[in-house]
């Protein structure tokens, strides 16, 4: 869909339209940033041919599978043992669903989605929804809007914020019913450091805003899939420990963007062990059974809870979240789910992660029960599922 037939109010938050990549691609071409981080990531391609690829591309679909689908197989064979995917039989490729996921990884979250939806027949990727605080410099924010990401503005006044939701959410119905897009979005602001997944209502308040009609039927208009993403192992796993010790010692702590920037480096390049995307059925159908008269202060509520319930009941345990349950909670009743060699390899992993970890006075014990927690979280909250 070109530029002239969307909205002005979204020229700002929306991903770029076809007409309008030509110009984007000659400025990302001549910054000479962008092209630093070019020939860092593809050494073994000289940047003319780069740029000479990237202006035969017609559409952000193509600079996906162009690009980044050829990147992320890659980065999937070196810092991987896989991903797999499960979907709904019944599940229709052809309508447009908004994913509403756990958040486990800056950047590859919406990346490995879109990997599985071209490989699993769909006709689309998914448009992404991502914080302005990730995009520290001008190449970045250009090249997330070429890869279909559309801005969510964070640091804003309370009524800047509202104004924001409104035209965000507007947005959103306009990409599933006038796009025709996929759209993926946590179920929260930021990553839930601890692995506790939980959906926040200010999401689904926010996707309420735009479409026709009561709540029930603006959601409906929306397609939601509740989405499970389980990474083995999480490459940040140290870092958020680290962080957790941090706000817990140091009054207002809040990290740089280099240390934004450090997240997103590990999440990307370190090592996951086996992945596993779970979708679960559209919403749909669940909404229509609600009671009309459920006061709304009670709904959006009553919606998170059956999404993490979703989320919660789909996660892929791995011995390593029967283990860390175990060792939190000094018992080894999920002991059939692991061997010792499994147990001695986990607690050798976790001092290897305490050991990364870059503090002046590193509280051991303090960092290995939030290791240990993350890891945990999972597996609990699916028992209690």
């Amino acid at each position: 869909m070109n530029s002239n037939l969307i909205p002005s109010e979204y020229a700002d938050i929306r991903p770029y339209a076809p007409d309008e990549l030509p110009a984007v691609f000659e400025e990302l071409i001549a910054d000479e940033a962008f092209k630093a981080v070019v020939q860092q990531v593809m050494p073994q391609v000289p940047f003319e041919g780069v740029a000479a690829q990237l202006r035969q591309c017609r559409t952000s679909l193509e600079v996906q599978k162009t690009f980044f689908y050829p990147l992320l197989k890659q980065l999937l064979a070196t810092c991987s043992q896989g991903i797999s995917m499960s979907l709904p039989d019944d599940m229709d490729r052809q309508q447009p669903h908004t994913f509403i996921s756990n958040h486990r990884d800056i950047v590859l979250d919406s990346a490995f989605l879109a990997v599985l939806l071209v490989e699993n027949g769909f006709p689309t990727t998914v448009e992404i929804a991502i914080g302005d605080n990730l995009l520290i410099y001008p190449w970045i924010k250009k090249l997330v809007r070429v890869n279909k990401s559309f801005i969510v503005q964070r640091s804003l006044s309370m009524r800047e914020m509202l104004r924001a939701s409104q035209t965000m959410s507007r947005y959103m119905h306009f990409a599933v019913s006038e796009k025709h897009e996929n759209i993926w979005i946590a179920q929260r602001e930021g990553r839930a450091k601890d692995s506790n997944d939980r959906t926040q209502d200010s999401i689904l308040k926010m996707m309420a805003m735009g479409g026709e009609g009561t709540v029930i039927e603006r959601l409906k208009q929306l397609n939601i899939c509740p989405l499970a993403i389980s990474y083995e192992y999480d490459p940040c796993d140290f870092l958020k420990a680290q962080e957790f010790q941090q706000k817990r010692d140091i009054e207002g702590f809040t990290k740089s963007r280099a240390d934004d920037l450090q997240n997103m480096q590990t999440g990307i390049f370190g090592q996951k062990g086996r992945i596993h995307y779970h979708v679960a059925p559209c919403i749909n159908a669940w909404l229509d059974q609600i009671d009309p008269a459920t006061p709304k202060t009670e709904l959006f509520t009553l919606i998170a809870q059956h999404i993490d319930s979703e989320i919660h009941r789909h996660y892929r345990i791995y011995p390593v979240n029967s283990v860390a349950a175990d060792l939190l909670q000094g018992t080894d009743k999920r002991s059939n789910s692991y061997n010792e060699a499994d147990r001695k390899a986990f607690e050798s992993y976790v001092e290897s992660r305490i050991a990364k970890v870059q503090l002046p006075q590193p509280d051991h014990d303090f960092l290995r029960e939030r290791i240990l927690t993350m890891y945990a979280n999972p597996l609990i909250n699916q028992e209690n599922a």
